[in-house]
């Protein structure tokens, strides 16, 4: 595909804003997108590409740029013309690895580039293009399953709906995109592959509410709270709550969904998803202090708390998290992970139970956590089932989930 200027252009400004300025690269992809209309498809989906698989791959880019530190305007054109340099073989594509005559491209040597790209191959941390500590941490904590799950990691993500039960089925979906276009998932019934990317925002259907975008692993997730109609479910750390609006679907609309969190924002959001998704049985609350907490004791029939954590589990996503996450955060998240357990399970009523959720790989976040959560309250609480999801094996992201029940 032959490079343009403005696209080229755009494509280290945004991976400034990602990398200079500490921006989520999601956000800044879709201001990128809509500051300028004349884009095309074509466009839009090399600079989405591009974007994404350059936070992918930047150490692996780094190496193969020989450049050790990336500070610079001049610093960043170079990651971008590496990149054009070694993607063919990298994502194994035909794209023509030779780069326009450009003044920003002129100290780029494409056979020192190709050396350097292979020398990086040998090294699984440069190769995979992770931070040492991850590797040591996924390695000490996985074993020999690491290398599969981080290796699959830096796949790209397939796009997956959730049908809304709502106000559609499956079939009234699948007519949407065509049968041809799209693949089902045999675990999760309301889950639906497309087997290419678009912006699906704009449709009728999803203005109608009959679909949201969410992973077929996080759907196992509200599936894996037993729910039934009539029942009164809070959802702990819901954020802009794709599993809240699942929940109300389970629930047949039946019953009563509390969804908490932190920020103010999130929950604006879920309000108008909800809307859109024609929920009508959901209440939202700001957590402030104990005291919202203290409020609900014993009130859920069910709880789920999908709590925060690394995001290991997503990176195909976000890849951009692995760059900004810090050694020293590991210990702060299980510690709120584990006043999260401890504290919010006393929403639960007697004979309730709750799914404990990550979406991490790594078992110091999932089940270490489920495991002392029982030692210490084994007299009031017992371990039903839990099930984690292999991006290797399975395709689907990586999240860990535990069924627990309050026996007294």
């Amino acid at each position: 595909m032959k490079l343009y200027r403005g696209l080229i252009e755009a494509t280290v400004q945004a991976l400034q804003q990602i990398f200079s300025d500490k921006q989520q690269a999601d956000r800044v992809v879709e201001r990128l997108l809509k500051s300028n209309p004349k884009w095309g498809a074509r466009d839009r989906a090399f600079l989405a590409e591009n974007i994404y698989e350059i936070v992918r791959w930047w150490r692996l880019i780094k190496y193969s740029a020989s450049q050790e530190k990336v500070t610079q305007p001049e610093h960043f054109w170079k990651m971008v013309g590496t990149w054009q340099i070694i993607k063919p073989a990298q994502l194994h594509t035909e794209t023509d690895n030779i780069l326009p005559e450009w003044t920003e491209f002129e100290e780029i040597n494409l056979e020192t580039v190709l050396s350097r790209y292979q020398e990086a191959l040998k090294v699984r941390k440069i190769a995979q293009s992770i931070p040492d500590w991850i590797d040591e941490v996924g390695e000490r904590e996985l074993g020999d399953k690491w290398e599969k799950e981080i290796t699959a990691l830096n796949n790209q993500a397939p796009f997956v709906l959730r049908v809304n039960t709502l106000k559609s089925d499956l079939q009234a979906v699948i007519s949407v995109f065509g049968e041809d276009k799209v693949e089902l998932v045999k675990e999760v019934p309301t889950a639906i592959v497309l087997k290419k990317r678009q912006n699906v925002f704009g449709q009728d259907a999803f203005k109608r509410g009959f679909f949201e975008v969410q992973d077929a692993g996080s759907q196992l997730i509200p599936a894996f709270l037993d729910l039934k109609p009539g029942q009164t479910v809070i959802d702990a750390c819901a954020g802009a709550g794709g599993k809240t609006l699942q929940i109300a679907s389970l629930l047949e609309n039946k019953g009563n969904i509390i969804a908490l969190d932190i920020e103010h924002f999130k929950l604006e959001e879920l309000q108008k998803r909800a809307v859109r998704n024609g929920v009508k049985i959901l209440t939202t609350g700001l957590i402030k202090n104990e005291s919202t907490v203290k409020d609900l004791v014993e009130k859920a029939d069910r709880l789920l708390l999908d709590v925060p954590c690394s995001g290991l589990g997503v990176l195909r996503r976000n890849p951009d998290t692995k760059w900004k996450l810090q050694p020293g955060f590991l210990t702060t998240i299980r510690n709120t992970q584990w006043h999260i357990l401890s504290t919010y399970s006393k929403m639960v009523k007697r004979g309730g139970k709750m799914v404990y959720a990550t979406c991490s790989l790594l078992p110091s976040e999932s089940e270490d956590q489920v495991t002392r959560f029982v030692m210490e309250f084994g007299d009031r609480w017992r371990l039903m089932d839990e099930r984690r999801t292999s991006v290797a094996d399975e395709g689907y992201d990586g999240f860990y989930m535990a069924l627990l029940e309050r026996i007294k």
